[in-house]
This record gives C-alpha cells, sequence and structure tokens, in this order.
C-alpha cells in the first residue's frame, strides 16, 4: 500500500495545475524584478556590505530551522572573513558556522559549477566537521546508512512518523536521477519553478543521516543564483521558512503523502519568496535610502565633516536620531568649535539637505530632507 509519494509508479514524474500558479508566479518575479533593479544603484561597497547581512542571516535562519542556534557574531566573522571585508572585534568563526557558510558560498558563488554527488557530499561534510550531531556519531561525507530515515515528533516511545524517505539501496539511484534532472531542467523551466521542486525533490530523498534541510536551501539557493544569472541573492528563503516553519513542515507532509500532485507545495513556495523579497525589503530599507539619498546629492558640495554627520542620520533611519540634529551634536560628532558646527548646518541647509524640525521649542533641530523611495506596497498580495 502506497503512503508516500517516493512509492508512486510515476515517481519522480511530478504535476501541478499551471493556471493556479500563473499568478503567484507572476508576482514573484514582478517583486523579485523591483529588488534587483533597486539594489544595482547601489555602490560596490554597500552592495557587498549588503549581501554580508543577508548572507549571515540566511546562515543563522537555515540553521535555526533544525533547531541548530548559531552565534550571529561567529557567523558574521565568517562571511566578513571569506568575503574580504574587516573582521576586527569579530570573534573567530567556530568551525560549524564556518562550514556552513562555505558551503552556502559554493552554492551561489560556484553557482555555474555541476552539481555533482562528491560536491553534494563535501557539503554535507562541511555542516559537521567533528563528525557529530549534536552528542550523536552520524555517518558524514556519504549517504545514510541501512537504518530507516523517519521525520518523528513526540515522546520516547510514543512517537508520531510525519514521512519516511526511500530505502537506503534506493540513494544511488535517485541521487542520480535528481542531479540529471537538475542539469537538463535548467533550460526547460521557469527558474522559481525549478528551485521549489529541486528542494521538494531532494528533502523527499533525503540522502544523508542529517544535514538535509540545510542542504536542500543551499540547492534552493543555487537555482536562484542560476535564475539570476549572479551570485548575489539580496533576500534569505531560510528566513522566511523560519518564519512560518510549521506551514513549512505541514506541506511538506501532506505533499510527501501526496500522489504526485505538488500544485500546493508550489504555491507555498511561491508565497515563501514573495515574503522572502518584501522581508529583505524591510531589513535593506535603510541601505536602499542611503543609496537613494547620495544618488540625489552626488553634485552636492559637502566637506568630509558633513558627510560624516549625515552618514550618522541616514545610519539611524528616518525618525531614529533621538532629539534631532542640534549644534551641539554636531559638535560632538564632526569635532568642530560651535561656530564651525553652526556654519556648516546653516550650508547644509542652504544646500536643502537639512530641514529645521517644526516645534523644537528653546532648542532647534534639524533632520535631513529624506529622499522618496520606492517599496513594495503596490504590489498585490493575492491574486
Amino acid at each position: 500500500m502506497q503512503r508516500y509519494i517516493w512509492q508512486s509508479p510515476d515517481w519522480p514524474r511530478l504535476r501541478w495545475e499551471e493556471a493556479r500558479l500563473l499568478a503567484p508566479l507572476s508576482r514573484c518575479r514582478l517583486i523579485q524584478g523591483k529588488l534587483l533593479g533597486q539594489m544595482t544603484a547601489l555602490d560596490r561597497e554597500t552592495g557587498m556590505q549588503a549581501w554580508a547581512d543577508l548572507l549571515v542571516e540566511e546562515a543563522v535562519e537555515t540553521s535555526h530551522i533544525e533547531g541548530q542556534i548559531l552565534d550571529r557574531k561567529t557567523v558574521r566573522s565568517s562571511v566578513a572573513r571569506r568575503l574580504g571585508l574587516d573582521a576586527a572585534g569579530l570573534p573567530r568563526p567556530e568551525s560549524g558556522a564556518d562550514g556552513l557558510v562555505a558551503v552556502l558560498l559554493d552554492a551561489t558563488e560556484g553557482y555555474e559549477k555541476p552539481l555533482t554527488t562528491p560536491r553534494l557530499k563535501s557539503w554535507q561534510a562541511a555542516l559537521f566537521p567533528t563528525g557529530y550531531s549534536g552528542l550523536y556519531r552520524i555517518i558524514v561525507g556519504d549517504w545514510r546508512g541501512p537504518s530507516p530515515m523517519r521525520i518523528v515528533s513526540g515522546p520516547l516511545g510514543r512517537e508520531k512518523v510525519h514521512y519516511e524517505a526511500p530505502p537506503p539501496d534506493r540513494i544511488e539511484e535517485e541521487m542520480a536521477g535528481f542531479l540529471h534532472w537538475w542539469e537538463t531542467s535548467r533550460q526547460e523551466m521557469d527558474g522559481i519553478l525549478r528551485a521549489g521542486i529541486a528542494h521538494f525533490r531532494f528533502v523527499t530523498i533525503h540522502p544523508f543521516e542529517d544535514g538535509n534541510g540545510r542542504i536542500a536551501r543551499a540547492i534552493t539557493d543555487m537555482a536562484m543564483a542560476q535564475d539570476q544569472g549572479a551570485s548575489r541573492r539580496y533576500y534569505s528563503l531560510s528566513a522566511q521558512i523560519m518564519a512560518c516553519r510549521e506551514a513549512y513542515y505541514d506541506v511538506l507532509e501532506k505533499t510527501q503523502k501526496g500522489d504526485g500532485d505538488i500544485t500546493e507545495w508550489l504555491e507555498w513556495f511561491f508565497d515563501c519568496f514573495e515574503g522572502a523579497i518584501r522581508r529583505s525589503a524591510d531589513l535593506l530599507h535603510n541601505v536602499l535610502v542611503k543609496a537613494a539619498f547620495w544618488r540625489q546629492h552626488a553634485q552636492t558640495q559637502m566637506n568630509d565633516r558633513q558627510q560624516k554627520v549625515i552618514n550618522r542620520l541616514l545610519d539611524s533611519g528616518k525618525g531614529g536620531f533621538e532629539g534631532g540634529l542640534t549644534t551641539r551634536k554636531y559638535v560632538s560628532m564632526a569635532k568642530v568649535s560651535r561656530s564651525t558646527a553652526q556654519r556648516e548646518i546653516r550650508d547644509l541647509l542652504e544646500k536643502g539637505v537639512l530641514a529645521e524640525n517644526p516645534g523644537a521649542g528653546r532648542s532647534t533641530s534639524y533632520d535631513l530632507i529624506w529622499p522618496e523611495t520606492d517599496t513594495f506596497q503596490d504590489i498585490p498580495t493575492t491574486s
């Protein structure tokens, strides 16, 4: 009796209702293009920092989904060192976190390299450099062993089996089929659709003893890098999956126990993709505003002190610089006399960089004239 999708005689042939997917896929493409368009306006240094921030987010959250809490500072240290960014004041990277960052970068920066069995096995080994997952020794750098691979929950003796993966004697055949499909499908279907299918197929095969979820998400990132033709992605699917983890596992379980129709999974995946970009847009809002500001004032003459103070205001975000900018605060930040501070503030007022805050009373304060930036609010979230 069939219990799981891989027991179907049609497996691994999957099907979906294109009519139901057209609208959500179109929304994904629209919002993806909008974010990419905004990020291309960033200068190289700002773009690199934004990418690093999202890579840290991806590493932390893809581990969090599996119940592993990584120290954000050690992850940032690993990212900074691997990208050649300033790592001053950060702790030394931990081996597990460093291995995960290496996997994510190999998947995205090496998106044009073939996805092979040795490459996948090296990724899994990098996730578990000690050979242990928690307190338990596991098989690393190779497919899982003879024991059944089950996804269970509940207390010992009363476990609920949510899913059981194909038996180990099928893994070689299953993965050979998956890797062949991976290569041939790139030119045959939409890239976001392909990413969703790749994710589902890999976690359904579940070829490793541990680390399958993290590697599935790395494969998904690689698919998206191939789709964009670029290694940098300014959104984190893992962060969005973590935000709705229960729904993620529910739709996976339902689809893995289905008859081969993965429409519901793909609808969920597209919704997750859209949510990931919206979430990242919020995280990157200050980066985008800062870029828009300097683009608007590319021809405005300012000295180094003025630029330093303005960057402090930009970094604080709109309304985030408590009490506004005052002459006293300018003196402190720019290390100048009060008369120089007043003269430089007046210069910024005349150039349309600053404006006086209304209702300041006895103490005059100022704020930036903030640029208008495009948002994602005009994109509908339902079909």
